[in-house]
């Protein structure tokens, strides 16, 4: 798949945009803070429904402006998806697939599949459990649209079955009776619950697969990664959705006292994460920045791969100022592998980018953008 336009009114820094783009290549350069970013903050919008920079839709709008507005056609294997994006503010958002209205976020889940990596996803290293979380959840979304309607349903559980175990912990009488409603959140819980548990397992499974392979060209067979979901409760001996369930509720049912006093729900997804080693050490703990950045990348590119795998396409893969951070060897490589994927590069420094394609064995069609102070101007190669 890839884009071929996209026009932007009103977003971030950018009062009226409209640009094509090749299929392969797209470099963007500007210096910093001259909107490079945004474009592709609003490419992804486009395909999570939100910003990877925000949760707050107004943080988009142009200055002194009362709304935005985004318009993106993507060509995929079967046929053209045109997404638009309308916010005013203090109004629901509105998003329209073909020009028909959808009603729910998860509509727009694998309309546009995109696969990001930034500076910031060093937290996906560094950071707490919840990146990590956050990382798992987009990317499954993007593959499973009813992975994301599941989320959706078990937090709104989760925020019930806690505010339960609160009212519960602050009464000093009539306490049984609550105490004895939490069964059918417990059930409900757990049956949620069980079905994000076991696509996460299913999805790292194959995802470690792909990190295996990918992390051991990008450091020149020197390092071997591991990436393992680490779930808050043990399903090491669980075959299915339903013994995931039964060991969940079992964990609920044995732990109910204990989330009483504290007034919150102790297991779940919620509580997950993911553990990266590298030759058998924790990354987090033990790895050096530029060891941290390159785990990060893993992920990022083996996500990639797994979606091909998966949806019979390459994703859009869009890639924040993540160049520089490089050595010769790495961008060459990655640039070599990335065939049949529309990708888009952003940097401070043109030349840069432009040495590293020529160099390399990339022979693709190439589009380079200079960006300043919000006017975009396309250059000639």
């Amino acid at each position: 798949m890839y884009i071929r336009e996209i026009e932007l009114v009103n977003f971030r820094n950018y009062r009226k945009l409209k640009l094509d783009f090749a299929k392969d290549y797209n470099l963007i350069y500007g210096r910093n803070a001259q909107g490079k970013t945004n474009i592709l903050e609003a490419i992804f919008l486009c395909s999570a429904g939100r910003s990877h920079r925000t949760s707050k839709d107004n943080e988009l709008i142009r200055f002194n402006e009362e709304g935005y507005y985004v318009n993106l056609t993507v060509e995929r294997r079967d046929g053209e998806k045109n997404i638009e994006i309308l916010y005013k503010r203090n109004e629901k958002k509105r998003i329209k697939i073909n020009g028909v209205s959808i009603s729910r976020n998860g509509q727009l889940m694998g309309q546009l599949n995109t696969v990001l990596f930034s500076p910031e996803d060093l937290s996906l290293v560094k950071g707490g459990p919840a990146e990590r979380r956050r990382f798992l959840d987009i990317a499954i979304s993007q593959i499973k649209p009813s992975y994301f309607y599941d989320l959706q349903q078990y937090s709104k559980i989760l925020t019930q079955r806690n505010a339960l175990l609160k009212e519960i912990g602050s009464r000093s009488s009539g306490s049984e009776k609550l105490k004895d409603t939490l069964e059918i959140w417990n059930e409900n819980l757990a049956e949620t619950g069980s079905r994000i548990i076991l696509e996460r397992s299913i999805y790292l499974s194959e995802l470690s697969k792909k990190a295996y392979g990918w992390h051991n060209l990008l450091t020149g067979q020197k390092e071997k990664i591991e990436v393992i979901y680490c779930p808050s409760i043990d399903i090491s001996k669980c075959n299915g959705v339903n013994e995931i369930k039964a060991k969940f509720l079992e964990y609920l049912n044995d732990e109910i006292e204990k989330e009483i006093r504290s007034g919150m729900t102790m297991y779940g997804p919620q509580r997950d994460d993911v553990e990266l080693k590298i030759n058998g050490k924790s990354v987090k703990m033990y790895a050096s920045q530029g060891q941290q950045r390159t785990a990060a990348l893993t992920l990022k590119l083996s996500e990639t791969e797994l979606l091909k795998e998966i949806i019979g396409e390459y994703p859009v893969l869009l890639l924040d100022d993540v160049f520089s951070e490089l050595d010769a060897f790495r961008k060459d490589y990655i640039l070599a592998s990335l065939e049949n994927m529309q990708t888009f590069i952003t940097s401070t420094e043109n030349h840069l980018l432009l040495n590293t394609l020529k160099n390399s064995s990339v022979n693709k069609n190439v589009k380079t953008y200079m960006v300043e102070n919000g006017t975009v101007s396309e250059e000639k190669m």
